[in-house]
C-alpha cells in the first residue's frame, strides 16, 4: 500500500512549531493564466509565489513576539512522505494574528515566500 501524506512539520527560523492538522502549502512557481481572443484560447505565463498555512497553538510561557516576527527567514515544510520544501526568504503574512481563547489559544500562521526547494 502506498503511503501518502498525513503529517506535516513547519520549522522557522530552525525552530520546530507544533502544528494542528490541516496545514497547507502551495509550491510557487510558473503558472499559466487562459488568454480568450477572438475564438481562440491562449495562454500567459505569470510568477506565482509560494504560500504556506498551519495552525499552532498559544503554549504557557512561550514568547508570543519571537513567534511572530515580522522579519523574513528560512521556512522548512517536512512532510512524512519524505518530502522537504525550504523557504529561504520566508515572511508572515499577517504579522499580528488572532489568538483564539478556549480552543487552546489557537494561532493561524500564514507566509509567503519564493519557490522554494524541494529536497527528496
Amino acid at each position: 500500500m502506498t503511503q501518502v501524506l498525513g503529517i506535516v512539520d513547519i520549522i522557522w527560523r530552525g525552530r520546530n512549531i507544533p502544528v494542528e492538522k490541516g496545514a497547507k502549502f502551495r509550491q510557487g512557481g510558473i503558472k499559466n493564466n487562459a488568454v480568450t481572443y477572438g475564438r481562440k484560447v491562449g495562454r500567459a505565463q505569470e510568477f506565482q509565489g509560494s504560500q504556506i498555512t498551519a495552525t499552532t497553538n498559544l503554549e504557557a510561557g512561550q514568547s508570543l513576539g519571537n513567534l511572530l516576527d515580522p522579519g523574513e527567514g528560512e521556512l522548512q515544510v517536512l512532510c512524512d512522505t519524505g518530502q522537504t520544501f525550504v523557504f529561504n526568504d520566508a515572511f508572515l503574512v499577517d504579522d499580528r494574528p488572532e489568538v483564539t481563547g478556549g480552543e487552546g489559544g489557537k494561532i493561524e500562521l500564514k507566509w509567503a515566500a519564493s519557490a522554494g526547494e524541494e529536497l527528496i
